[in-house]
């Protein structure tokens, strides 16, 4: 138990919790959709709750495989660094070029009311069908968790975890408040400019470890 209480598990944890947020909180179909959802006021918690729980499978998936794999192999191990390094790196200036251009995110209200089965489809859908997400979970996210040391690994999944719930909660639940704000560019400038600066930090983190 002593070991649980090493510093090391907090720094594993935040580094999930961090690349993680980097990851989810950008524009796209899920978030879209989500925000959608929670203006409407229909089937919120279905939504959110099927996010976290896709989220938390896909990083588990890939922090228990990936891990396993990429530790077996040197010749993997320099792969998933560079590569992670090279896709944080695209990812960060992807970013910084969506803060340049001030895109939002937009989400209206109206149109036909989804059942619950539809709801749960429409959200796996945004969800399941977007490649990125395996890229972003299962590929990177377990490629770097599963090169943590001993229960580090678990700890970093913890963390991503983590901030999904936290992440799409508030977003779902807080979406009559987030809307107006993220209705605009500026705002999605300032929050893409920062996910940028993490990215690239991030990545420097991977090629000089």
């Amino acid at each position: 138990m002593r070991g649980e209480r090493n510093p090391g598990v907090l720094t594993f944890f935040m580094k999930g919790l961090s690349l993680s947020a980097g990851m989810i909180v950008s524009i796209g179909s899920q978030n879209a959709h989500v925000l959608r959802m929670g203006l409407r006021r229909e089937h919120v918690a279905l939504t959110v709750l099927i996010c976290i729980a896709c989220e938390a499978l896909l990083i588990l998936t890939g922090v228990a495989g990936m891990g396993r794999l990429v530790a077996a192999s040197p010749v993997l191990l320099t792969a998933a660094r560079w590569g992670g390094a090279l896709f944080l790196s695209w990812y960060g200036l992807r970013s910084w070029q969506a803060a340049w251009r001030g895109e939002s995110l937009r989400a209206e209200r109206g149109g036909i009311a989804l059942t619950g089965r539809q709801a749960a489809g429409s959200v796996l859908a945004v969800t399941l069908l977007n490649p990125h997400v395996y890229l972003d979970t299962v590929i990177l996210l377990g490629a770097i968790g599963g090169q943590m040391p001993g229960s580090g690994k678990y700890w970093f999944a913890g963390g991503a975890i983590a901030n999904a719930v936290i992440w799409f909660t508030a977003l779902g639940f807080g979406a009559r408040l987030l809307a107006p704000v993220f209705a605009r560019p500026r705002a999605w400038r300032v929050l893409d400019s920062l996910i940028g600066g993490i990215m690239l930090m991030l990545a420097w983190g991977l090629v000089a470890a």
